[in-house]
C-alpha cells in the first residue's frame, strides 16, 4: 500500500507503476492506495493531472490506479503486506494521529509534493524507487523458492 496526503498524485502514481510493472513482471503482487487527509482534495477531481499525464507518457494504462481518492483505514494497514508513506516529513505526524500503533510499522520514503518538488523531479524518483522495490521483492521471492525447493 502507497500512503500520501490526498491519493491524488504522488500515491496514486506509485500504484500504477508498481501495477504495471508488476504484472509486465509476472507477479502476483498488487498494490493499492490511501491517503491520510483525502478532504483536501475534496472537489479536485479523481486523479491529479500531473500523474495522469505521466503515465499516459510511459504508456502506464489510467486503469492501474484505481478510483477515488480513498483515505486510508485501519484494515487497509492491516491488509497490506507492506505499507509505504511517501514521505515521512509530512506523513509520520498524521500516521501517529491516526493510527498511533502503526507509526512505526511502515516504510517512509522521503519524497516531496508539489509544494517542494515539481512532477517532474518527484514523479521519476518515485518511478526509481517502485522499480527498486520491485527488483528486491523479486529476488526475495527467488530465493525464497530456491530454499523451498531445497528442501
Amino acid at each position: 500500500m502507497f500512503i500520501c496526503s490526498g491519493n491524488y498524485y504522488r500515491s496514486r502514481f506509485a500504484e500504477a507503476v508498481f501495477n504495471h510493472h508488476a504484472t509486465g513482471r509476472g507477479f502476483s503482487w498488487r498494490a493499492f492506495s490511501r491517503g491520510l487527509a483525502t478532504h483536501l482534495v475534496f472537489g479536485a477531481g479523481d486523479l491529479s493531472h500531473y500523474t495522469r499525464f505521466a503515465l499516459i507518457a510511459r504508456g502506464i494504462d489510467i486503469d492501474h490506479t484505481g478510483d477515488r481518492p480513498r483515505p486510508v483505514a485501519l484494515q487497509d494497514l492491516e491488509m497490506a503486506d507492506l505499507a509505504i508513506a511517501l514521505k515521512e516529513a509530512e506523513h509520520r505526524a498524521m500516521m501517529r494521529q491516526q493510527f498511533p500503533a502503526w507509526e512505526d510499522r511502515i516504510v517512509y520514503w522521503h519524497v516531496h509534493d508539489l509544494d517542494a518538488a515539481g512532477p517532474e523531479e518527484a514523479l521519476p524518483e518515485i518511478e526509481e524507487r517502485v522499480l527498486r522495490l520491485l527488483d528486491d521483492l523479486g529476488s526475495s521471492a527467488h530465493v525464497s523458492s530456491e530454499e523451498s525447493s531445497a528442501r
